[in-house]
């Protein structure tokens, strides 16, 4: 039996005073509890989210239709309504926002994705990405519980050579480390044998990793394909973090489980998944385009995929399906915060996030895919990543070349942070161009993300020197820009550099290729050889030498 349905039937209709004496559940009204989350907003928050539900029920051909569409297009399917095996999964869904619903000083549910650029919404306006799609849909139930919702778009494109095994790492960094659900769109960078196990390990990691952040987020993936038959892996990793939320959304499926016959279209000549095609079996253009007076810009927002990247409606399913599911678990939790106020119980004794039980790596059950030496950890990774955007917590920092603390306070420290500067229209479909190119919020078309690093260009530039945060592992990992290769060039077989550790230059012939080609693995993890700190932190100097000629950029710096 699972808490949301163990919480219900554990709903007590007397409480006691200050003094022991019982009570009647109702005796006092005006009780002051330690949450401001009255039964009022209960009742407008609960209204809000069931008008959001009825209207994608409604939209997507009634409740039974929907429900394939959207609860059952996931390696494990959620069913609110029943005790399975994968309670577990709906009662973390149920707990993530019960606690920020009760807890006052929450005032953001914050949605954070890191991925490739199907996150990002490329060859489309930023506007019609997922994420602020779902703003739109789903923030205002949101709003009815007096809060805001924020969905943090942390997704790239390819030029800057990242992928997700670099990037996971980051997740405290390019993303806030206050996420309440965590979105992984990488899926496109998994494909063959090598990557698609790589893609285990790191998911897993990254699932261990989120249960280490202050709020203990869930992962869902997003993938835009559909499932087959050889994802058991994929299915077994469902399976053995579903406690903690974890779950892997397949758009292509979600759509063909509505019951369109797209393979007898596609031979009958109609392609709904072919490049440019303009609505997808349901519906032919987003609801927000619907009234749209432009013919072009209609027919822009009714495409499914562009390219490979999807088009406003597949991302309006996405967005829908999310902003279902998280509804349904958002209606749990008010029943939850319900029964305790009409119980007399404070519902902040329960549910706000001081009482939410710390993970430690003992809390978690023996990983399956990642190195225990890296995922069966206490503290999540540490990161400094220069690219652009980022929304949180930087691991490592480039310390003040005169701060007292600097081991190397007086030698020359001269790298300079630099960014690509994306022109508006990058990555923005001609279509989508031509229609805002002379309009005031052609703004909201432009791209977030953006390559970066911090350089040198001579030995003029000195050195750059970063405090790195507390070390669990001795992990220390630097990464280069821009391209998916240039780590061997630019980092590991460059002489014109030379990398120290806490004062002591480090042996690159101990030095690797990891986890991807842009990145260079400087240490696996302490031992007895390693320098140790002498001013209470550990220090990175990365020093250009005398015969430096080519720009060295570095775009991230990971620790663990």
């Amino acid at each position: 039996i699972g808490m949301y349905m163990l919480g219900m039937k554990q709903g007590k209709s007397d409480v006691l005073d200050d003094k022991g004496t019982k009570q009647h559940k109702n005796k006092d009204k005006h009780k002051n509890y330690g949450t401001s989350f009255t039964l009022e907003r209960v009742q407008n928050t609960r209204q809000a989210a069931l008008n959001l539900i009825t209207m994608l029920q409604e939209y997507y051909g009634g409740k039974e239709q929907s429900e394939k569409m959207m609860l059952q297009s996931w390696l494990q399917p959620w069913d609110f309504d029943n005790a399975t095996d994968m309670t577990g999964m709906v009662d973390k869904m149920v707990d993530t926002m019960a606690r920020a619903l009760v807890t006052d000083d929450q005032k953001e549910f914050i949605i954070g994705t890191i991925g490739s650029s199907v996150a990002a919404g490329h060859d489309n306006c930023n506007y019609d990405s997922y994420e602020l799609q779902m703003e739109r849909t789903f923030g205002p139930v949101w709003e009815a519980a007096g809060m805001k919702l924020t969905c943090q778009n942390a997704g790239e494109g390819g030029g800057c050579g990242d992928d997700f095994a670099n990037q996971v790492f980051c997740i405290q960094q390019n993303v806030s480390p206050d996420i309440d659900i965590a979105h992984y769109t990488w899926t496109y960078f998994e494909a063959g044998g090598p990557a698609s196990a790589k893609a285990l390990v790191m998911r897993e990691s990254l699932a261990r990793w989120a249960q280490m952040l202050p709020h203990q987020p869930p992962v869902h993936v997003y993938n835009t394909g559909k499932m087959n038959q050889y994802q058991g892996d994929e299915h077994q990793l469902a399976e053995h973090m579903s406690e903690f939320g974890y779950n892997a959304f397949y758009m292509t499926s979600g759509l063909y489980n509505g019951g369109f016959d797209y393979d007898a279209a596609k031979e009958d000549g109609v392609d709904h998944f072919g490049w440019g095609h303009v609505g997808d079996g349901y519906h032919n253009v987003t609801r927000y385009g619907e009234k749209e007076s432009s013919p072009e810009r209609k027919e822009s927002l009714g495409t499914v995929m562009r390219n490979w990247h999807p088009g406003p409606l597949a991302f309006q399913f996405v967005s829908d399906t999310f902003s279902y599911i998280y509804s349904q678990a958002m209606i749990r939790a008010l029943d939850l915060i319900e029964s305790d106020l009409k119980n007399g119980i404070d519902p902040a004794e329960k549910w706000a996030a001081s009482k939410r039980k710390i993970h430690i790596k003992s809390s978690l059950p023996p990983p399956i895919f990642c190195d225990p030496l890296y995922c069966v950890v206490d503290e999540a990774p540490g990161c400094i990543n220069f690219e652009k955007p980022t929304y949180g917590w930087w691991g490592a920092r480039v310390e003040d070349p005169d701060d007292s603390l600097n081991p190397h306070k007086g030698e020359v420290q001269n790298w300079e942070v630099w960014h690509v500067d994306e022109p508006i229209w990058r990555g923005v479909s001609k279509q989508d161009q031509i229609f805002f190119e002379d309009r005031d919020d052609k703004e909201i078309c432009r791209h977030l993300d953006a390559c970066g690093g911090i350089s040198a260009t001579s030995k003029d530039s000195g050195s750059v020197v970063f405090r790195l945060p507390k070390q669990e592992v001795g992990l220390v990992v630097i990464c280069g820009c821009c391209g998916k290769q240039v780590g061997t060039e630019m980092i590991l077989n460059n002489t014109n550099i030379e990398i120290s550790y806490n004062g002591e230059v480090l042996d690159r012939n101990a030095w690797d290729i990891w986890p991807n080609g842009k990145c260079v693995r400087l240490m696996k993890k302490f031992d007895a050889n390693v320098a140790k700190a002498t001013t209470g932190h550990n220090y990175l100097k990365i020093e250009a030498l005398e015969n430096l000629s080519s720009p060295v950029r570095i775009s991230h710096v990971i620790t663990l």
